[in-house]
């Protein structure tokens, strides 16, 4: 089982993190007591830009759920065909060649769902087996990796492909003034992420799936996720997220990497989803890195901010296009999410 590309595409509609909080602030005007506490939070997240699928100035114009769902559907289908194509096309993969599509989102919902609107627009393999998962928010990127190995793993001579799609700013309300809206609203962008997968019996070469375990934290679901209601999409996301980080993944990764006969010595790299700068510095201190080990996660949310369910694939293509390990060295790519839980991805280069 071997990672063959990966690759990101995002909207057109590009903003500083300054933009962005200043139209917020108007968004808010009639809720928003303390305009410098905005201002605060967004400049607290680690983020210097980010990309949106709408014109900031439209925003106000969405009154209702169906109505941003409505454009959720409508634009994943075009980022999701612009990610894919542009993982396949390099390696000579047509659409039609693709034996499994996996589809995970958290940002909206649609049935049929976005991987089966996206069989026709691109001309996909009506025998394609579809897998569209919903819910499982920024671990999810990691997850669909590990289930499309899995299938991969069953069929040897097949090419899966994973798709995500997330669009976080359709999920912004205006009744919303919690703290934890105020973070979100500074943290998460707009994006979208494909990674293809391909079997053993195949041609194409790449990083090796060694192995893959997801860690389930039981009485943990007040952490993270949506209240979703008649209005939408309520964030849930608790301060305590960084401490369960640092009270499991330690001992999750050691665990993992010693029933494969290694130490956290042995990752020459880590592949770690954007959390935010809280969630990337309790990794750190969790794992006991060295100084630097996350600098392309680092890099990512400046750029793009934490993109839920595509974070880690967009770090996973910044290690493939310009940090790839040498051969026979290891890394584990890792994410966080909803239930709360882990996945996690021991690859080979």
């Amino acid at each position: 089982m071997r990672i063959v590309s990966a690759a990101g595409a995002f909207p057109k509609n590009t903003y500083s993190q300054e933009a962005i909080t200043v139209a917020l602030g108007r968004f808010w005007n009639k809720g928003l007591e303390n305009p410098e506490l905005l201002s605060r939070l967004h400049s607290r997240c680690g983020v210097e830009q980010r990309h949106l699928v709408l014109p900031l100035e439209v925003y106000k114009q969405v009154e209702t759920w169906g109505e941003a769902n409505n454009l959720w559907i409508d634009a994943a289908q075009e980022l999701g065909m612009t990610a894919i194509c542009r993982a396949i096309a390099p390696h000579g993969i047509a659409p039609g060649d693709l034996d499994a599509l996996y589809f995970v989102s958290v940002t909206g919902i649609a049935s049929p769902s976005v991987d089966a609107r996206l069989v026709n627009r691109m001309g996909l393999s009506p025998n394609i087996k579809r897998v569209p998962i919903f819910g499982l928010g920024c671990v999810a990127g990691a997850a669909g990796i590990a289930r499309a190995a899995d299938y991969v793993r069953a069929f040897p001579d097949q090419i899966a492909v994973l798709l995500s799609v997330e669009l976080c700013s359709l999920t912004w309300r205006r009744d919303d003034f919690s703290l934890a809206n105020f973070i979100s609203s500074g943290l998460f962008g707009d994006g979208a992420a494909a990674v293809v997968i391909a079997g053993s019996e195949t041609k194409f070469a790449g990083p090796e799936i060694i192995a893959t375990r997801s860690v389930f934290y039981p009485g943990s679901e007040d952490v993270m996720g949506w209240d979703i209601s008649e209005k939408g999409f309520r964030i849930v996301l608790s301060p305590d997220v960084p401490q369960v980080i640092q009270d499991h993944l330690r001992g999750d990764v050691d665990s993992f990497l010693s029933d494969n006969s290694l130490s956290r010595n042995d990752i020459a790299s880590w592949i770690i989803h954007t959390g935010g700068p809280k969630v990337l510095q309790a990794v750190e201190e969790a794992l006991e890195l060295p100084e630097r080990a996350l600098e392309a996660s680092w890099d990512c949310l400046r750029r793009v901010g934490n993109l839920s369910s595509a974070s880690v694939l967009v770090v996973l293509e910044e290690f493939l296009a310009k940090r790839r390990g040498a051969p026979g060295t290891y890394s584990l790519l890792a994410a966080m999410g909803p239930g709360f839980c882990s996945e996690l991805v021991l690859l080979r280069w």
